[in-house]
């Protein structure tokens, strides 16, 4: 039984997308923000325009056609059933690759990459840069089941997504990681180092409070540390509520569309490359498209514990083990509206063969969703350096 793939297909009844239109018909709101900007959160007037749109003219069944549309399956991994889509390249000899989301992400924000990273030779690429494309749901998010018992943090969903690739019939692959999913991939690396050609991130799997202020360091430098600090001081709230009260947290958010949305937008606002609205960064139907993952599943909560597995709140706790142990081949991409953004230097600290470093001119935390060309096009150049 826990070896099997069993296809999966996306399907929502029409009396939850009834239920999900009335409640936000009857929401109950509170008055604006005492400031015309985001500073006390998502201003009121931008998230009813947002949920106006959710409840009137958002279209449900074009995601689940686009995702059904893609060969998608679950299997017990661990004793739990894991989703995941598996998209093989008409390239036999494709390199296979796993990629791995974050929070508030799903296998949503890789939709526009999957196809011209399978098929480079179909989308103006170079067929010697195919990868057969393993996608997975974290545990807990999206389609893949929610844990009842403590313990799935990156360490364990890296030795989960080993399993899955050799189910699959990979021996040696590459790994591909942001947000939750670079603590994952680093994890895989300090593992599984004989099995992986190599890793690429576009988010460092420790947040930069090993660097020293009192160093010599470089205007990039001295405006990534900045921004860290900043983050650390007015962004990381949603974190250490995650972190500490993730089930307290999930009620209000499960129970209301209104507060699910503005839970994940405003992470929209916080981390995509915008000037002052993240509608510039994307779509309308990109943002409901993920935030209805969240919501359809229910996964605010089960989504939110990874925080908690990880002791997020603990200084010594936040991302994955100290990467200084990585000796696969590294490819790093730095998008501009990262939340922490370290130098080639920095870098090389803790990545002992560090093969492809970039700097990129637009882009956030959410690359593949934002800049999917820009992304296919960093993957690609990084994974030559290591096939």
């Amino acid at each position: 039984m826990g070896g099997e793939l069993t296809p999966f297909t996306v399907s929502v009844a029409e009396d939850s997308l009834d239920d999900l239109r009335q409640r936000l018909a009857r929401a109950r709101w509170p008055e604006p923000a005492t400031v015309a900007d985001w500073n006390q959160g998502v201003p009121l007037d931008w998230l009813r325009d947002l949920c106006e749109y959710w409840e009137r003219r958002y279209d449900w069944r074009r995601l689940e056609a686009q995702l059904n549309a893609l060969p998608q399956f679950t299997t017990e991994l661990d004793g739990l059933d894991v989703h995941f889509v598996h998209l093989r390249s008409p390239q036999p000899d494709a390199l296979p690759l796993i990629l791995t989301h974050g929070w508030p992400g799903s296998v949503v924000e890789f939709l526009d990459v999957l196809a011209p990273l399978a098929d480079p030779g179909a989308h103006g690429g170079d067929a010697g840069d195919a990868f057969h494309v393993v996608c997975p749901s974290l545990p807990g998010f999206g389609f893949s089941a929610k844990p009842t018992e403590p313990g799935w943090g990156p360490a364990r969903i890296a030795q989960a997504w080993s399993a899955l690739m050799t189910r699959l019939g990979y021996e040696r692959f590459g790994a591909q990681g942001g947000d939750w999913g670079s603590a994952v991939t680093a994890e895989l690396a300090i593992q599984r180092p004989e099995r992986l050609v190599g890793i690429h991130l576009n988010m460092l799997p420790i947040g930069g409070r090993e660097q020293s202020t009192t160093e010599d360091v470089t205007d990039f430098e001295r405006q990534s540390l900045a921004d860290a600090a900043y983050f650390q001081e007015w962004g990381s709230g949603y974190a250490l509520e995650q972190a500490t009260r993730p089930q307290t947290a999930g009620y209000g958010l499960v129970d209301s569309p209104v507060g699910q949305c503005a839970w994940i937008a405003q992470m929209y606002w916080a981390g995509t490359d915008h000037n002052s609205d993240p509608l510039e960064a994307l779509s309308r139907d990109q943002m409901l498209d993920n935030i209805s993952v969240y919501w359809h599943t229910a996964t605010a909560a089960s989504s939110a514990r990874i925080y908690w597995e990880q002791g997020f709140a603990r200084p010594s706790g936040r991302g994955a083990r100290h990467p200084e142990a990585l000796v696969v081949p590294v490819g790093f991409s730095v998008f501009p509206r990262e939340i922490f953004r370290p130098s080639r230097r920095w870098c090389e600290r803790y990545f002992t063969d560090l093969r492809f470093y970039e700097q990129l001119p637009r882009g956030g935390h959410f690359a593949a969703f934002e800049q999917p060309e820009l992304f296919v096009d960093q993957v690609r150049r990084a994974f030559r350096t290591m096939r």
